[in-house]
């Protein structure tokens, strides 16, 4: 893919636009096929990545990579802007999830600087602003990399519960559609169901499986929001044994059937 394909698959946005259409958009576990960037402006709230949880404030810039779950709270009063870098993006960005404190009011302007700039050159269309965005999306990639760098030491390292979740969550991005429960899961990580619950609660305040069953009703809604689906083919195809246990499962995340939640999108 060119660079042209790559950059019309740029997007900026802010971050409370995400939630439109209900919270479950942004709360509700799930993961996204291309790296995101998230930098927080104003507010509050808490989100988790591959199963841990931690809270976050004002100047604080985080990074997912493509096919981790997370999930995170967007009140009223949070603000800040959502980078979505495309599939198929050609600048270098970390491998690893990145939940950056930016305490330096340079950085910070510095990062404001490069996200409005860049948003400013996608929306003109004047001479080069193809080239200008790419460049200063590429200064927004060695901005990462270097406040990655300098929060390294203060990082502290995962303990062994928070890398046991983190590959419950992975192995759950693989095979969550497939009606495969948390004993398969603890099975294959070669743990005890309890365990693996009592790793996730202590990493994210949840429960194995209601982790698990966040993940599969936020694909739910997504298809009935989203598709023309019947409903039982919905929860065919993510795993439930029959309509009416799905419509059970969902109505108990929800408080709604899914016929309900359709109608009322």
């Amino acid at each position: 893919m060119n660079d042209l394909s790559a950059l019309s698959q740029l997007r900026i946005t802010a971050i409370p636009r995400l939630a439109a259409g209900g919270r479950w958009r942004v709360e509700a576990m799930r993961a996204i096929s291309e790296p995101m960037f998230l930098w927080f402006t104003k507010g509050q709230g808490r989100i988790t990545i591959a199963g841990v949880t931690r809270g976050y404030t004002a100047h604080n810039a985080v990074f997912i990579p493509a096919g981790v779950m997370h999930g995170f709270e967007v009140g009223p009063q949070v603000f800040g802007t959502a980078v979505f870098f495309g599939r198929e993006t050609t600048v270098t960005l970390p491998s690893t999830p990145q939940h950056l404190r930016i305490r330096e009011v340079h950085a910070q302007q510095e990062l404001n600087m490069i996200l409005d700039s860049m948003q400013r050159e996608m929306e003109s269309d004047i001479p080069a602003h193809d080239r200008a965005t790419r460049h200063y999306l590429g200064l927004l990639s060695v901005w990462l990399e270097r406040q990655a760098v300098r929060a390294a030491p203060e990082t502290p390292k995962p303990d062994a519960a928070r890398k046991l979740v983190a590959r419950y969550t992975a192995l759950m991005e693989r095979d969550f559609r497939n009606g495969t429960g948390v004993g398969d899961f603890a099975t294959a990580l070669g743990v005890t169901p309890t365990h693996l619950t009592r790793c996730c609660r202590t990493a994210c305040g949840r429960s194995a499986i209601e982790v698990l069953q966040d993940r599969r009703i936020f694909e739910a809604r997504k298809l009935l929001a989203e598709t023309k689906l019947p409903v039982a083919k919905i929860g065919e195809a993510l795993g439930f044994t029959s309509p009416a246990y799905f419509t059970r499962a969902f109505q108990h995340l929800t408080g709604r059937s899914p016929t309900a939640f359709r109608r009322e999108i």
